[in-house]
């Protein structure tokens, strides 16, 4: 039995784990001081043997022959309807639906995402009903939440879900939070992962920038809160966030995201900055999410 498992041993040794992981481990090391930082550390490193076993499954066919009896393997890591919940009292109306990403072999990271989302909701609910109270005690208004998910990219590599919350109560305001997941190595990806450094905020930022006003110029009822545009310096866009809401889109591209009346005028909404990859290959970590 030894014998047979050797091969097996040195291909799991010879296993490279992917540039992303490998920068994810090593930058947290490097911070591990923080309680934070030390919890990104032992993320890294078990999302890193993750890797590995999940490596090892797929490139050897006698041992996935060993597995196949195993539901999880094999299986299509997807996002589905958890929970939803509907409420219509009056002049206040609400929808929660919940999503749920399931068939990850990655239990820690499944159970992290779905508590998340419960979470969310939760939160969103409890506010809801204190609002209803107060909506009830003043005798009039309207109070309207919509919470629910879209699936922006699903294929061999990623999954990326946005949530949205639409509130209304007189105008209406909406918000998007996305989470963009590795389906082959079952990691969540954060936009800092995918650069060798900081760079990547005024490389981005520039861009979005550039866009903006290339768009103002080719369209009048564009309206846009930048630096570098009259009368806007106090409320002008200079830079991104760290940790800017982001998706990587079907084509491999990097989508950045802001919500409404972030940078533009309510009437803009939700607004998306395709990032050409160009503008910023050189300080990726490698191509593999971004193309």
């Amino acid at each position: 039995m030894g014998e047979q498992l050797k091969p097996l041993k040195e291909q799991y040794e010879n296993i490279s784990i992917p540039k992303e992981l490998d920068f994810i481990v090593k930058q947290a090391i490097k911070q591990r001081k923080t309680k934070s930082a030390y919890m990104k550390w032992v993320i890294g490193i078990a999302a890193a043997i993750i890797v590995c076993t999940t490596t090892g499954v797929n490139s050897n066919p006698a041992f996935a022959k060993a597995l196949s009896e195993v539901p999880v393997v094999g299986s299509i890591v997807k996002v589905l309807t958890f929970k939803e919940v509907v409420v219509n009292e009056g002049n206040a109306q609400a929808t929660f639906q919940v999503p749920a990403v399931t068939n990850m072999t990655n239990q820690s990271l499944e159970a992290a995402l779905n508590s998340k989302y419960v979470e969310e909701n939760k939160k969103l609910y409890d506010q809801f009903t204190a609002d209803v109270a107060k909506l009830k005690q003043n005798g009039d208004g309207h109070l309207g939440v919509n919470s629910g998910y879209t699936v922006k990219t699903d294929n061999e590599q990623i999954l990326a879900i946005g949530r949205y919350v639409v509130n209304t109560v007189g105008s209406s305001s909406t918000t998007f939070k996305y989470d963009t997941i590795d389906k082959k190595n079952e990691v969540l990806l954060t936009l800092p992962s995918l650069f060798k450094d900081d760079r990547y905020i005024s490389l981005i930022s520039d861009n979005v920038k550039e866009q903006m006003k290339a768009q103002m110029k080719a369209d009048d009822k564009k309206v846009y809160w930048v630096e570098g545009v009259p009368n806007q310096a106090n409320a002008a866009f200079k830079n991104i966030g760290p940790d800017q809401n982001f998706y990587i889109n079907a084509d491999g591209k990097l989508v950045i995201s802001f919500n409404k009346y972030e940078v533009a005028p309510g009437y803009m909404g939700v607004i998306e900055f395709v990032i050409p990859t160009e503008a910023i290959a050189d300080d990726l970590v490698s191509g593999v999410y971004v193309k």
